[in-house]
Protein backbone atom coordinates (compact mmCIF):
# COMPACT_ATOMS: atom_id res chain seq x y z
CA UNK A 1 0.00 0.00 0.00
CA UNK A 2 1.43 3.52 -1.14
CA UNK A 3 0.52 6.71 1.05
CA UNK A 4 0.48 10.27 0.22
CA UNK A 5 3.01 12.61 1.07
CA UNK A 6 0.06 14.19 3.66
CA UNK A 7 -0.86 10.53 5.45
CA UNK A 8 2.97 10.01 5.14
CA UNK A 9 3.68 13.31 7.44
CA UNK A 10 0.31 12.43 9.27
CA UNK A 11 2.08 9.44 10.60
CA UNK A 12 5.31 10.52 11.31
CA UNK A 13 3.73 13.23 13.44
CA UNK A 14 1.51 10.58 15.56
CA UNK A 15 4.83 8.62 15.83
CA UNK A 16 6.77 11.90 16.60
CA UNK A 17 3.70 12.72 19.57
CA UNK A 18 4.07 9.12 20.78
CA UNK A 19 7.68 9.20 21.04
CA UNK A 20 7.30 12.38 22.89
CA UNK A 21 4.90 10.95 25.41
CA UNK A 22 7.09 7.48 25.81
CA UNK A 23 4.63 6.10 24.25
CA UNK A 24 5.33 2.75 21.97
CA UNK A 25 3.40 0.46 19.78
CA UNK A 26 3.53 -2.28 22.32
CA UNK A 27 3.36 -0.26 25.71
CA UNK A 28 1.35 2.30 27.57
CA UNK A 29 3.58 5.65 27.74
CA UNK A 30 5.90 6.45 30.46
CA UNK A 31 3.83 6.57 34.05
CA UNK A 32 6.84 7.55 36.17
CA UNK A 33 10.53 6.82 36.43
CA UNK A 34 12.57 5.02 39.27
CA UNK A 35 15.96 5.37 40.44
CA UNK A 36 17.76 2.08 42.08
CA UNK A 37 21.13 2.78 44.46
CA UNK A 38 23.84 0.36 44.04
CA UNK A 39 26.77 0.76 46.54
CA UNK A 40 29.51 -1.69 44.20
CA UNK A 41 29.92 0.98 41.99
CA UNK A 42 28.20 4.33 43.66
CA UNK A 43 25.38 4.23 41.17
CA UNK A 44 21.91 5.27 40.04
CA UNK A 45 20.30 3.01 37.72
CA UNK A 46 17.45 4.81 36.14
CA UNK A 47 14.42 3.35 34.22
CA UNK A 48 10.52 4.79 32.74
CA UNK A 49 8.01 2.73 34.28
CA UNK A 50 5.69 1.10 31.63
CA UNK A 51 2.07 1.87 31.56
CA UNK A 52 0.35 -1.37 30.19
CA UNK A 53 3.03 -3.58 31.42
CA UNK A 54 4.93 -2.44 34.18
CA UNK A 55 8.05 -3.36 32.28
CA UNK A 56 11.27 -0.92 33.25
CA UNK A 57 13.47 0.46 30.60
CA UNK A 58 16.34 1.77 30.91
CA UNK A 59 16.76 6.04 31.19
CA UNK A 60 18.78 7.78 28.69
CA UNK A 61 22.73 7.58 30.01
CA UNK A 62 21.60 5.50 32.78
CA UNK A 63 23.46 4.48 35.35
CA UNK A 64 24.43 7.77 36.65
CA UNK A 65 27.22 8.45 39.77
CA UNK A 66 25.32 8.92 43.41
CA UNK A 67 28.24 11.53 43.84
CA UNK A 68 29.01 10.26 47.31
CA UNK A 69 30.28 6.92 48.77
CA UNK A 70 28.08 3.87 49.45
CA UNK A 71 24.66 5.72 48.66
CA UNK A 72 21.69 3.99 51.08
CA UNK A 73 18.87 5.87 50.74
CA UNK A 74 17.41 8.65 48.52
CA UNK A 75 13.87 10.79 48.38
CA UNK A 76 12.21 12.43 45.81
CA UNK A 77 11.38 16.41 46.82
CA UNK A 78 7.51 16.61 45.84
CA UNK A 79 6.59 17.71 42.21
CA UNK A 80 9.63 15.38 41.10
CA UNK A 81 12.18 17.88 40.25
CA UNK A 82 14.89 17.11 42.27
CA UNK A 83 16.26 13.59 43.70
CA UNK A 84 18.62 13.83 47.09
CA UNK A 85 20.55 10.82 47.57
CA UNK A 86 22.25 9.84 50.82
CA UNK A 87 25.56 8.90 50.92
CA UNK A 88 26.66 6.34 53.63
CA UNK A 89 30.33 7.19 53.50
CA UNK A 90 33.32 4.67 52.92
CA UNK A 91 36.50 3.96 51.72
CA UNK A 92 35.23 3.37 47.79
CA UNK A 93 35.80 6.13 45.63
CA UNK A 94 34.37 4.75 42.57
CA UNK A 95 32.77 7.71 40.64
CA UNK A 96 32.89 9.82 43.68
CA UNK A 97 32.65 13.60 42.68
CA UNK A 98 35.48 15.44 44.36
CA UNK A 99 32.40 17.81 45.85
CA UNK A 100 31.20 15.20 47.94
CA UNK A 101 34.09 13.02 48.90
CA UNK A 102 33.92 9.60 50.76
CA UNK A 103 32.42 10.81 54.01
CA UNK A 104 28.94 11.63 54.26
CA UNK A 105 27.19 12.89 52.22
CA UNK A 106 23.69 14.13 50.35
CA UNK A 107 23.79 14.89 47.20
CA UNK A 108 21.17 16.78 45.33
CA UNK A 109 20.05 15.81 41.52
CA UNK A 110 18.13 18.05 39.18
CA UNK A 111 15.55 15.74 37.50
CA UNK A 112 15.11 16.33 33.77
CA UNK A 113 13.33 15.11 30.81
CA UNK A 114 12.78 11.31 30.50
CA UNK A 115 14.26 11.49 34.09
CA UNK A 116 17.48 11.96 33.27
CA UNK A 117 19.66 13.36 36.10
CA UNK A 118 21.73 16.07 36.57
CA UNK A 119 23.78 16.11 39.70
CA UNK A 120 23.94 19.86 41.12
CA UNK A 121 25.82 20.02 44.60
CA UNK A 122 26.47 17.93 47.68
CA UNK A 123 25.68 18.61 51.55
CA UNK A 124 26.78 17.46 54.67
CA UNK A 125 24.73 16.04 57.46
CA UNK A 126 25.62 17.01 61.01
CA UNK A 127 26.00 13.81 62.59
CA UNK A 128 28.07 10.97 61.42
CA UNK A 129 27.20 7.77 58.67
CA UNK A 130 24.05 9.25 57.51
CA UNK A 131 21.75 6.29 56.14
CA UNK A 132 18.18 7.54 55.89
CA UNK A 133 16.24 10.49 54.83
CA UNK A 134 12.28 11.90 54.17
CA UNK A 135 10.86 15.07 53.80
CA UNK A 136 7.67 16.26 55.08
CA UNK A 137 4.40 16.33 53.58
CA UNK A 138 4.82 19.45 51.69
CA UNK A 139 8.27 19.48 50.73
CA UNK A 140 9.43 22.38 52.67
CA UNK A 141 11.92 19.98 54.64
CA UNK A 142 14.14 17.55 54.36
CA UNK A 143 15.13 15.13 57.81
CA UNK A 144 18.60 13.31 57.18
CA UNK A 145 19.19 10.57 60.23
CA UNK A 146 22.67 9.77 60.70
CA UNK A 147 23.75 7.04 62.83
CA UNK A 148 25.67 9.04 65.36
CA UNK A 149 25.66 12.43 66.34
CA UNK A 150 28.91 14.93 66.32
CA UNK A 151 31.27 15.01 69.16
CA UNK A 152 30.76 17.39 71.34
CA UNK A 153 33.00 20.53 71.28
CA UNK A 154 36.44 20.19 72.36
CA UNK A 155 37.24 21.87 76.03
CA UNK A 156 40.91 22.54 77.34
CA UNK A 157 40.34 19.70 79.45
CA UNK A 158 39.21 17.43 76.75
CA UNK A 159 40.57 18.29 73.76
CA UNK A 160 39.37 15.28 71.68
CA UNK A 161 35.93 14.25 73.54
CA UNK A 162 34.35 10.76 72.03
CA UNK A 163 31.39 10.94 69.51
CA UNK A 164 28.16 9.97 71.60
CA UNK A 165 26.44 6.65 71.35
CA UNK A 166 23.37 8.58 70.41
CA UNK A 167 22.10 9.01 66.63
CA UNK A 168 21.11 12.53 65.27
CA UNK A 169 18.70 14.16 62.39
CA UNK A 170 20.06 16.63 60.33
CA UNK A 171 17.28 19.47 59.09
CA UNK A 172 17.36 20.87 55.99
CA UNK A 173 15.11 23.71 54.35
CA UNK A 174 14.58 22.90 50.78
CA UNK A 175 14.37 25.57 47.88
CA UNK A 176 11.43 25.32 46.39
CA UNK A 177 12.75 26.40 43.07
CA UNK A 178 16.68 25.74 43.04
CA UNK A 179 16.36 22.25 45.62
CA UNK A 180 19.53 23.69 47.37
CA UNK A 181 19.18 22.70 51.16
CA UNK A 182 19.90 25.59 53.86
CA UNK A 183 21.00 24.05 57.87
CA UNK A 184 17.37 24.42 60.46
CA UNK A 185 19.48 24.84 63.70
CA UNK A 186 18.00 23.44 66.61
CA UNK A 187 16.47 26.04 68.81
CA UNK A 188 15.86 23.94 72.07
CA UNK A 189 19.53 22.87 72.52
CA UNK A 190 22.22 24.90 73.19
CA UNK A 191 26.57 23.45 72.78
CA UNK A 192 27.05 23.39 76.62
CA UNK A 193 30.78 24.35 75.71
CA UNK A 194 30.10 27.15 72.83
CA UNK A 195 26.66 28.22 74.28
CA UNK A 196 25.65 27.98 70.35
CA UNK A 197 22.43 26.07 69.55
CA UNK A 198 22.91 22.58 68.04
CA UNK A 199 22.98 21.75 64.24
CA UNK A 200 20.83 18.30 64.72
CA UNK A 201 18.31 17.43 66.64
CA UNK A 202 19.33 13.79 69.30
CA UNK A 203 17.69 10.59 68.48
CA UNK A 204 18.22 7.28 69.80
CA UNK A 205 21.03 4.87 69.69
CA UNK A 206 22.12 3.30 66.16
CA UNK A 207 18.82 4.70 64.44
CA UNK A 208 18.82 2.81 61.09
CA UNK A 209 15.32 4.42 59.19
CA UNK A 210 13.03 7.21 59.97
CA UNK A 211 9.54 7.84 59.15
CA UNK A 212 6.82 10.54 58.90
CA UNK A 213 3.79 10.34 59.94
CA UNK A 214 1.23 13.70 59.93
CA UNK A 215 2.99 16.47 61.97
CA UNK A 216 5.40 13.61 64.07
CA UNK A 217 8.38 12.44 62.95
CA UNK A 218 10.05 8.90 64.76
CA UNK A 219 13.27 6.74 63.98
CA UNK A 220 13.72 3.32 64.50
CA UNK A 221 16.51 2.65 67.32
CA UNK A 222 18.26 -0.71 66.76
CA UNK A 223 20.58 -0.70 69.62
CA UNK A 224 17.60 -1.57 71.86
CA UNK A 225 14.64 -1.84 69.64
CA UNK A 226 12.93 1.65 70.65
CA UNK A 227 11.46 4.31 68.83
CA UNK A 228 12.73 8.15 69.50
CA UNK A 229 9.73 10.88 68.47
CA UNK A 230 9.52 14.49 67.57
CA UNK A 231 6.80 16.79 66.77
CA UNK A 232 7.46 18.60 63.76
CA UNK A 233 6.68 22.75 63.57
CA UNK A 234 6.01 24.41 60.82
CA UNK A 235 9.35 26.38 60.54
CA UNK A 236 11.04 22.93 60.59
CA UNK A 237 11.54 22.58 64.45
CA UNK A 238 11.43 19.21 65.72
CA UNK A 239 10.09 18.84 69.55
CA UNK A 240 10.83 16.44 72.19
CA UNK A 241 7.34 15.15 72.91
CA UNK A 242 6.41 13.79 76.74
CA UNK A 243 7.28 10.27 75.35
CA UNK A 244 11.13 10.62 74.91
CA UNK A 245 11.83 6.88 73.64
CA UNK A 246 8.86 4.30 72.97
CA UNK A 247 9.63 0.83 73.66
CA UNK A 248 8.16 -1.07 70.91
CA UNK A 249 8.51 -4.56 72.09
CA UNK A 250 10.17 -6.17 68.95
CA UNK A 251 13.35 -8.24 69.49
CA UNK A 252 15.35 -7.30 66.22
CA UNK A 253 13.21 -4.17 64.41
CA UNK A 254 14.62 -3.90 61.08
CA UNK A 255 12.22 -1.13 59.42
CA UNK A 256 9.53 1.56 60.02
CA UNK A 257 7.31 2.27 57.35
CA UNK A 258 4.07 4.71 57.60
CA UNK A 259 0.44 3.77 56.45
CA UNK A 260 -2.07 6.92 56.88
CA UNK A 261 -2.58 7.44 60.76
CA UNK A 262 -0.60 4.03 60.95
CA UNK A 263 2.98 2.74 61.80
CA UNK A 264 4.39 -0.55 61.28
CA UNK A 265 7.55 -2.42 62.23
CA UNK A 266 8.94 -5.08 60.96
CA UNK A 267 10.16 -7.48 63.36
CA UNK A 268 12.71 -9.97 61.93
CA UNK A 269 12.82 -11.87 65.37
CA UNK A 270 14.92 -14.87 66.50
CA UNK A 271 17.79 -16.70 63.84
CA UNK A 272 15.21 -18.98 61.89
CA UNK A 273 11.81 -17.46 63.17
CA UNK A 274 9.41 -16.10 60.61
CA UNK A 275 9.00 -12.55 62.44
CA UNK A 276 6.36 -10.67 63.09
CA UNK A 277 4.97 -6.99 62.49
CA UNK A 278 4.20 -4.68 65.23
CA UNK A 279 1.69 -1.97 64.05
CA UNK A 280 0.36 0.90 65.83
CA UNK A 281 -1.58 3.80 65.57
CA UNK A 282 -0.34 7.64 65.84
CA UNK A 283 -1.64 9.65 68.47
CA UNK A 284 -1.18 13.24 66.49
CA UNK A 285 -0.99 15.41 69.71
CA UNK A 286 1.62 13.86 71.84
CA UNK A 287 3.43 11.79 68.76
CA UNK A 288 2.65 8.81 71.10
CA UNK A 289 2.51 5.49 69.67
CA UNK A 290 -0.42 3.28 70.79
CA UNK A 291 -0.45 -0.76 70.32
CA UNK A 292 -3.39 -1.69 67.23
CA UNK A 293 -6.28 -3.59 69.18
CA UNK A 294 -4.48 -7.58 68.41
CA UNK A 295 -1.28 -6.63 68.57
CA UNK A 296 1.71 -8.37 66.97
CA UNK A 297 1.06 -10.05 63.71
CA UNK A 298 2.76 -13.42 62.90
CA UNK A 299 5.13 -13.24 59.36
CA UNK A 300 3.14 -15.52 56.62
CA UNK A 301 5.05 -18.33 57.13
CA UNK A 302 7.98 -19.61 55.32
CA UNK A 303 8.66 -16.20 54.94
CA UNK A 304 11.06 -15.12 57.66
CA UNK A 305 13.55 -11.93 58.52
CA UNK A 306 11.20 -9.46 57.05
CA UNK A 307 13.41 -6.00 56.24
CA UNK A 308 10.82 -3.39 54.98
CA UNK A 309 6.83 -3.04 54.49
CA UNK A 310 4.64 -1.17 52.19
CA UNK A 311 1.38 0.01 53.19
CA UNK A 312 -0.66 0.36 49.17
CA UNK A 313 -2.72 -1.54 47.16
CA UNK A 314 -4.94 -0.73 43.78
CA UNK A 315 -5.76 2.98 43.26
CA UNK A 316 -4.23 3.65 46.24
CA UNK A 317 -6.63 2.07 48.13
CA UNK A 318 -3.94 1.16 50.80
CA UNK A 319 -5.96 -1.36 51.97
CA UNK A 320 -2.50 -3.74 52.02
CA UNK A 321 0.45 -4.50 53.80
CA UNK A 322 3.54 -5.71 51.58
CA UNK A 323 6.75 -7.27 53.61
CA UNK A 324 10.10 -8.05 52.06
CA UNK A 325 11.82 -10.85 53.63
CA UNK A 326 15.38 -11.55 53.51
CA UNK A 327 15.16 -15.46 54.29
CA UNK A 328 12.73 -18.61 54.63
CA UNK A 329 12.17 -21.07 56.86
CA UNK A 330 11.79 -23.47 53.88
CA UNK A 331 15.14 -24.20 52.04
CA UNK A 332 13.19 -26.09 49.14
CA UNK A 333 11.38 -22.62 48.59
CA UNK A 334 12.49 -19.25 47.18
CA UNK A 335 14.98 -17.79 49.73
CA UNK A 336 13.31 -14.19 49.33
CA UNK A 337 9.71 -12.98 49.37
CA UNK A 338 7.05 -10.42 49.32
CA UNK A 339 4.26 -11.26 51.98
CA UNK A 340 0.77 -9.88 51.58
CA UNK A 341 -1.77 -8.37 54.22
CA UNK A 342 -4.74 -7.41 54.45
CA UNK A 343 -5.46 -4.34 56.86
CA UNK A 344 -8.75 -4.04 58.50
CA UNK A 345 -10.69 -1.24 59.08
CA UNK A 346 -9.68 -1.65 62.90
CA UNK A 347 -5.87 -1.42 61.90
CA UNK A 348 -5.72 -5.21 62.56
CA UNK A 349 -3.76 -7.58 59.56
CA UNK A 350 -4.67 -10.32 58.17
CA UNK A 351 -2.86 -12.42 55.90
CA UNK A 352 -4.00 -12.37 52.24
CA UNK A 353 -5.59 -15.04 50.96
CA UNK A 354 -3.82 -16.54 47.98
CA UNK A 355 -3.06 -20.44 48.70
CA UNK A 356 -0.14 -21.70 47.47
CA UNK A 357 1.15 -17.83 46.30
CA UNK A 358 1.89 -15.52 49.40
CA UNK A 359 4.30 -15.10 49.96
CA UNK A 360 5.65 -14.44 46.77
CA UNK A 361 8.63 -14.63 45.35
CA UNK A 362 11.59 -11.98 44.46
CA UNK A 363 15.14 -11.51 43.58
CA UNK A 364 17.50 -12.33 46.17
CA UNK A 365 18.47 -10.10 49.58
CA UNK A 366 15.32 -7.28 49.21
CA UNK A 367 15.99 -4.13 50.63
CA UNK A 368 13.57 -1.58 49.68
CA UNK A 369 9.90 -1.28 47.86
CA UNK A 370 7.84 1.46 46.29
CA UNK A 371 4.68 1.14 44.09
CA UNK A 372 4.31 3.14 41.01
CA UNK A 373 2.60 6.19 40.56
CA UNK A 374 -0.73 4.68 39.17
CA UNK A 375 -0.94 2.12 41.83
CA UNK A 376 -0.75 -0.49 39.77
CA UNK A 377 2.45 -2.80 39.89
CA UNK A 378 5.19 -2.85 43.07
CA UNK A 379 9.01 -3.27 43.00
CA UNK A 380 11.74 -4.17 45.34
CA UNK A 381 15.40 -3.26 45.07
CA UNK A 382 17.38 -6.46 45.57
CA UNK A 383 21.39 -6.64 46.77
CA UNK A 384 21.78 -8.92 43.75
CA UNK A 385 21.37 -6.10 41.64
CA UNK A 386 18.36 -6.92 40.27
CA UNK A 387 14.39 -5.07 40.49
CA UNK A 388 11.55 -7.63 40.93
CA UNK A 389 8.54 -6.21 39.86
CA UNK A 390 5.19 -7.56 39.91
CA UNK A 391 1.47 -6.48 38.99
CA UNK A 392 -1.06 -5.85 41.77
CA UNK A 393 -4.55 -7.02 41.34
CA UNK A 394 -7.93 -5.48 42.48
CA UNK A 395 -7.86 -7.97 45.96
CA UNK A 396 -4.15 -7.12 46.62
CA UNK A 397 -2.85 -10.27 45.38
CA UNK A 398 0.77 -10.12 43.28
CA UNK A 399 1.45 -11.65 40.11
CA UNK A 400 4.45 -11.54 37.41
CA UNK A 401 4.51 -8.71 34.95
CA UNK A 402 3.01 -9.35 31.58
CA UNK A 403 6.10 -9.46 30.02
CA UNK A 404 10.01 -9.40 32.03
CA UNK A 405 9.50 -9.59 36.15
CA UNK A 406 13.19 -9.00 36.58
CA UNK A 407 15.40 -6.18 35.49
CA UNK A 408 18.97 -5.54 36.15
CA UNK A 409 19.81 -3.04 38.10
CA UNK A 410 23.28 -1.88 39.69
CA UNK A 411 25.73 -4.06 41.60
CA UNK A 412 24.51 -4.44 45.28
CA UNK A 413 20.98 -2.51 44.92
CA UNK A 414 20.51 -1.02 48.68
CA UNK A 415 16.95 1.58 47.54
CA UNK A 416 14.45 3.16 45.15
CA UNK A 417 12.48 5.62 44.93
CA UNK A 418 9.87 6.87 42.11
CA UNK A 419 8.76 9.62 40.61
CA UNK A 420 5.10 10.13 38.42
CA UNK A 421 5.94 13.32 36.99
CA UNK A 422 8.08 16.05 36.79
CA UNK A 423 6.46 19.77 37.91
Amino acid sequence: MKLSRIGRVSMALVASVAMGLGMTACGGGTIGFMWVLGTQYNQIAGFKIDDFSGNLTQIPHSPFSSGGSDPVSLVVKPGGRFLYVVNKGGSNNTGVNPACGTNGSISEFSVGGQGVLTFQQCFQAQGQTPVWAAHDSTGNFLYVLSQTAPPPSPTVDDPNPPAPANGAITVFAADPNTGRLTLVLNQQIKDPNTGLQLTYFPVGNQPSMLAIAGGCVFTLNRADNTVFPYAAGASGQLTQTTNSLITTGATNATSIITGGTSIYITDAGTPNSPGQILPFTVAATSCALNTITGGATANISPASNPVYALVGGTGSSNTHLYVANQSTTNSTLPNSSISAFNIQTNGQLQPLPDPGNNPYPVGGGPVCMVEDPSNQYIYTSNGDGTVTGKSISTVGQLSNLKRATTFTATGQATCLAVSGNVD
